[in-house]
């Protein structure tokens, strides 16, 4: 599998992402013509070579010739990168890192979502920088990103609303939960665009993965600082299709609450994206029935895992630690049986299927609807993956249906 490490020691914007992808092997010329689907002709991308500290690198620029509008509002950015003829999963997945800037942007200075201002030459400079680093990422192989802890800067940064301190209020707001530092270098290191493409695109935050490198990128930022003022790209691959990685696993003894609202809680932690919750029963001291109330999730959201523990639940504390865990490779199929389309859950480990199980949900509704035991359905759905079993090619056919 394809992965990326973004390694932050001095920050990330959204040309230094732009920036890392070029240096790493991105064609600008590619780059250039699919920016032109999106149909802005006062904007022009520079790409130069430059030195920072002695490192080769490749900085970004993004001019607006003859750009008149000093901001758009977000409902003007969308219909933009609609109307675009961009690939259609680079159009939403771009749409929704500029939804989820407007979105804290809104919430912090009390406006709507939709009329957030993007002020930076119109707002068009972050359409080439979020449009160009999705397409970019799918061009080179892509397919999962680790992010280092990020660097934010220190000090005060002047904008549109004002005096504001670094990180400002969008940059922290858009990486909550992730691993953030200061270097005490007084300057705004780590920009909402680049707060918002990282958080969104990035699956795991922390130290890099075990990687068999294969590319390394440079994006230059704009300030000399003194250090070098670098984003770096490390490209490679996994050690194994199979995937590996540390998760934390949190757990905290309970005796003195309405059993009743577990329910609750694991809906809400579900929902927060973890990767599992259970409750085991237990005998605590002076023999009181009791429950261990285990929570594994990505290291990345253990702080507001935390929180919502000691928020929601009776406990006076938590215990965590990490572990390595290995996960086959899933994906979901849909399939026809004579009872109706069933959902199954199929696993692969080193490339090999090792479990194909239809979803109970499925099953259950079925069984309701056309008024047939549960039983009943399950063996039909086992029926009708037997001449699929280990044949991948007839599988891929059968997702489409």
């Amino acid at each position: 599998m394809g992965i990326a490490y973004f390694d932050c020691f001095s920050g990330a914007s959204g040309d230094m992402i732009l920036g890392s992808l070029i240096d790493a092997g991105l064609s600008p010329r590619r780059l250039r013509e699919e920016l032109k689907k999106l149909q802005i002709p006062t904007i022009h991308l520079k790409v130069k070579k430059v030195l920072k500290k002695g490192i080769s690198a490749t900085q970004v620029i993004v001019e607006g010739r003859n750009e008149k509008r000093s901001h758009r509002n977000l409902k003007e950015i969308l219909k933009i990168v609609e109307r675009s003829s961009v690939e259609t999963e680079v159009k939403e997945k771009s749409k929704e890192i500029f939804k989820r800037i407007a979105s804290v942007e809104g919430k912090i200075h009390r406006t709507p979502m939709e009329e957030v201002h993007f002020h930076e030459l119109g707002g068009l400079d972050s359409i080439v920088d979020i449009v160009g680093s999705v397409w970019g990422i799918r061009q080179l192989g892509i397919e999962k990103i680790y992010v280092s802890k990020v660097n934010v800067g220190a000090g005060f940064v002047k904008c549109e609303h004002g005096i504001l301190p670094i990180p400002a209020p969008a940059t922290l707001s858009l990486m909550d939960g992730k691993p953030i530092y200061s270097s005490g270098i007084e300057r705004e290191l780590l920009t909402p665009t680049g707060a918002a493409i990282l958080s969104t695109l990035g699956s795991e935050f922390g130290p890099m993965p075990p990687t068999h490198v294969e590319r390394i990128g440079y994006g230059a930022g704009r300030d000399n600082l003194p250090h070098p003022n670098l984003l770096r790209l490390i490209i490679g691959t996994s050690e194994s299709t199979s995937g590996k990685e540390k998760v934390m696993v949190i757990e905290t003894n309970i005796d003195d609450m309405n059993p009743q609202f577990y329910d609750y809680l694991i809906e809400k932690l579900l929902a927060m994206e973890v990767l599992e919750v259970f409750i085991t029963p237990i005998l605590m001291k002076k023999n009181r029935p009791g429950h261990l109330f285990t929570v594994i999730c990505p290291s990345e959201k253990l702080p507001s895992v935390t929180r919502f523990l000691l928020r929601e639940t009776t406990t006076l504390g938590l215990r965590w630690h990490e572990e390595e865990r290995a996960k086959a490779d899933r994906e979901i199929l849909n399939i026809q049986t004579r009872y109706g389309k069933i959902r199954f859950k199929l696993a692969r480990w080193e490339g090999k299927i090792v479990n194909l199980s239809p979803e109970y949900e499925d099953c259950k509704r079925l069984a309701l609807e056309k008024g047939v035991p549960l039983k009943e359905i399950f063996e039909e759905a086992k029926r009708a993956v037997i001449p699929l079993q280990g044949n991948k090619r007839q599988i891929s056919h059968r997702r489409l249906e």
